[in-house]
């Protein structure tokens, strides 16, 4: 298994208060010593949905000088623009970012984007819209058995997430869910620590086996019980030992991908280095 860390580790500024590039958070995670980076992109700033095939081209050029890979591709825009929506045009522009977003990771030469399946309530949104579970089933499976065909077109997997959405709540429903979308192209993109307030991410490995595309890895206090109970690896409740035996017994070994946030106030770069060091402790070694 290979180290990538996730764009959103990285400080929004350096300590000199310049905005922090691309190039600077990979360089940053070259020298912490991460194989690859998780890249992000937005409505707005280095990265966009207006980034096409030149874009791409620097990017790669870009991590090739450094002397790291692009471990996969996210977003943050489906907690705003969901896939299970109650508005119509909400749905159709979910929809078309996850569809574009295929198409920049075949530029990008990724094979794998994370994808938020849509949602019943968003938990940090105060007026986010509730959406009955049922109807939230029947949406996000017809749009992403929509976009399994364009999935299937460009050979890049579409990673389902497991997150604080109240809905897939269980490894069975998520194998299952997986199994009617129909498409090698459709997997999981597994999330160790958002498992831990309902259940166990080895059991989760264990019932989703080759389904499991991309694995996003980060710590949580049982005993808090809340969004603050996030905190970094090693620090929580989870079983590393067991998360990367079940790995290795499924033989999943690509990325495991550090998404700790937020970064520290002072010297941010510490994150960096230290998430790194704790997972050479997760793994055994630095390649696991």
């Amino acid at each position: 298994m290979k180290k990538s860390i996730s764009y959103w580790s990285f400080p929004e500024k350096l300590s000199s208060g310049s905005k922090m590039s691309l190039r600077d958070c990979m360089e940053w995670a070259k020298k912490a010593g991460f194989e690859g980076i998780e890249l992000s992109i937005a409505e707005e700033g280095e990265l966009t949905f207006n980034s096409g095939k030149k874009e791409a081209k620097r990017i790669l050029q870009m991590a090739e000088e450094i002397g790291i890979e692009i471990s996969s591709l996210a977003t943050g825009l489906f907690w705003e623009y969901s896939l299970t929506s109650n508005k119509a045009e909400i749905r159709e522009k979910a929809k078309n970012i996850l569809k574009k977003m295929l198409e920049f990771a075949s530029f990008l030469e990724v094979d794998t984007i994370l994808v938020i399946p849509g949602a019943v309530d968003i938990f940090f949104k105060e007026d986010a819209e509730i959406v009955p579970y049922d109807v939230a089933y029947k949406r996000s499976f017809e749009a992403l058995k929509e976009c399994a065909e364009v999935a299937e077109k460009y050979k890049v997997n579409i990673g389902i997430e497991n997150v604080w959405n109240k809905f897939l709540l269980s490894p069975l429903e998520m194998r299952d869910f997986i199994d009617k979308i129909g498409s090698e192209y459709v997997g999981s993109y597994f999330d160790v620590g958002n498992t831990l307030l309902l259940g166990y991410p080895e059991q989760w490995i264990q019932i989703l086996g080759k389904r499991i595309r991309r694995v996003h890895i980060k710590d949580f206090k049982i005993a808090v019980g809340n969004v603050n109970g996030f905190c970094d690896l090693l620090e929580g409740d989870v079983n590393w030992s067991g998360v990367i035996k079940a790995l290795r017994e499924i033989g999943y070994d690509s990325y495991l991908t550090a998404e700790i946030l937020p970064p520290y106030k002072e010297h941010p770069e510490a994150l960096i280095f230290n998430t790194s060091r704790s997972m050479n402790f997760i793994l055994g070694g630095k390649n696991g």
